[in-house]
């Protein structure tokens, strides 16, 4: 059985507990997933009553639960909450969350949920140990930090700096989201539980491999903060990055948290660096102007408010790495990210090389297309293997098929990536959560790209909303014959 905890949320008022945390525990809560004596401190600056409290998460869950509310569960989770006023700038607001959790009604185990912006990480750890709260003489504890963790390689280590004085490594939950999506665990499972893949697994046998995550969506309410971070930061150093690490990492001994986070470190490590003079080559960025999605007209990013008019902020990143070991040697693994593409869609395409000799020159028939398996994440869940086969009728014609495998039935519940990880940081299972030097080695890989950009403030090429990426981004590409793989259909 699971160990009951207490479980602190600081920004308890803030987007990322509206829409994500409070309904993530309440359908825990649903499913009878939470320990029976766990308690659920919120920490906010608002004022609230426990009574406005409870009807503010009532009102919380009406809009983002996945299913109606049931009273019987509410009654439940209400009960477990309370609601703790404070400035995180005031000390006694540590020292009154310590008297708080000092009470028998909370179980001694804590988890800290710090769902605040990332440069207030260290002041709230150091707080919380100058009042004793992380001192684990009689149960553990936990702190959970959100992305991004830094802004590149030096203020990574910065951060990790001020959470060493206070927390040991693995005590510190470094949650990426993404690697909480039941396809992207997925991508171990098809790749370790599938024998029939493993001897096609490297560089004698597979082309290149495509990691691609665009949305239809512009920055919205973002822009404060993605103004300061763009692209590459946002979302291809962290979730595709990881991406990457779980499709080339070597067999771990077990499933052990240490064991998968050190397969996954050693492929960064093995990176080959990018050369400031190569960033033109292998990295492109481009931003959105103004067009239509889904056939309604939308504002170029330098429209949206909150945005400089002269802001060379990139909303689309693609890089060409190479993974320097005997698997991968030569092998080209292409990242791209963007915002309001043509398509919302998240997937990783590997495609194979073609067969060393053609065989069906007398017949006439073209070079068949390569075949491709796709690991779709989003919109749809699926597996789909791409291969040639002779077309119906007598002449010798070749046509590519599909085999899809979609991994989730119409009678499989929905869940969302935060239940599965808060249930692993409950359980004290680190295997999904980030480790500090995988954190480091990510950011070694960007930090030329991003020195380079940083010096290049007077344009930036564009694309207009809704239509993918210019065709100039195809210089990254190692062979001529590369091309993005936009969907998860063949191309027309």
């Amino acid at each position: 059985m699971t160990e009951s905890c207490t479980l602190i949320i600081f920004g308890a008022t803030g987007n990322l507990a509206q829409r994500k945390l409070l309904p993530a525990l309440y359908h825990l809560e649903r499913a009878d997933l939470l320990p029976p004596e766990m308690r659920i401190v919120c920490s906010g600056r608002k004022a609230h009553s426990q009574s406005d409290w409870l009807a503010y998460v009532q009102q919380v869950l009406e809009q983002h639960a996945r299913e109606p509310l049931s009273g019987d569960d509410t009654d439940r989770f209400a009960a477990r909450m309370v609601y703790h006023q404070g400035d995180l700038a005031d000390p006694a607001t540590f020292a009154g969350m310590a008297t708080l959790l000092n009470d028998s009604n909370y179980p001694a185990n804590r988890v800290f949920y710090v769902s605040l912006p990332p440069a207030v990480y260290g002041d709230v750890v150091e707080a919380l140990d100058r009042q004793g709260m992380l001192e684990e003489s009689d149960a553990w504890r936990r702190v959970v930090i959100e992305k991004p963790f830094g802004c590149d390689r030096e203020s990574a280590q910065n951060l990790q700096r001020k959470l060493g004085r206070h927390l040991r490594e693995d005590q510190t939950y470094r949650i990426d989201h993404y690697m909480g999506k039941a396809m992207v665990q997925n991508v171990l499972v098809s790749r370790f539980a599938n024998l029939m893949f493993e001897p096609l697994w490297n560089r004698n046998y597979i082309d290149q491999v495509q990691i691609t995550r665009t949305e239809q969506l512009g920055v919205g309410s973002r822009a404060g903060f993605y103004e300061g971070t763009g692209a590459l930061r946002d979302m291809l150093q962290s979730h595709l990055m990881q991406l990457m690490a779980l499709v080339a990492m070597e067999p771990p001994v077990s499933m052990d948290a240490d064991e998968l986070r050190d397969e996954k470190v050693k492929v960064l490590k093995t990176v080959r660096p990018i050369h400031h003079d190569a960033v033109h080559a292998q990295a492109y960025r481009a931003q959105y102007g103004a067009g239509r999605v889904d056939g309604e007209a939308v504002p170029a990013y330098l429209e949206e408010p909150g945005v400089d008019p002269h802001s060379v902020t990139e909303t689309y990143a693609a890089l060409r790495l190479y993974v320097d070991n005997w698997r991968w040697r030569g092998v080209p693994f292409y990242l791209r990210t963007g915002k309001r593409m043509a398509e919302a869609r998240t997937m990783v395409a590997i495609s194979f090389k073609q067969p060393p000799k053609h065989f069906f020159r007398t017949a006439h028939i073209e070079r068949p297309p390569p075949n491709w398996l796709i690991m779709s994440i989003a919109p749809e869940e699926s597996l789909r293997l791409e291969i040639s086969v002779k077309e119906p009728g007598l002449a010798m014609k070749t046509r590519q098929i599909g085999l899809d495998a979609p991994f989730r039935c119409e009678h499989h519940a929905q869940t969302d990536a935060y239940e599965g990880l808060l249930m692993d940081l409950i359980e004290g299972d680190r295997s999904l959560f980030l480790r500090y030097d995988e954190v480091e080695w990510a950011w070694r890989i960007v930090d030329p790209v991003l020195g380079v950009w940083a010096t290049e403030r007077d344009f930036i090429p564009t694309h207009p909303a809704g239509q993918w990426e210019p065709e100039e981004s195809y210089r990254i590409f190692d062979k001529a014959h590369h091309r993005w793989r936009h969907r998860l259909d063949p191309e027309p």
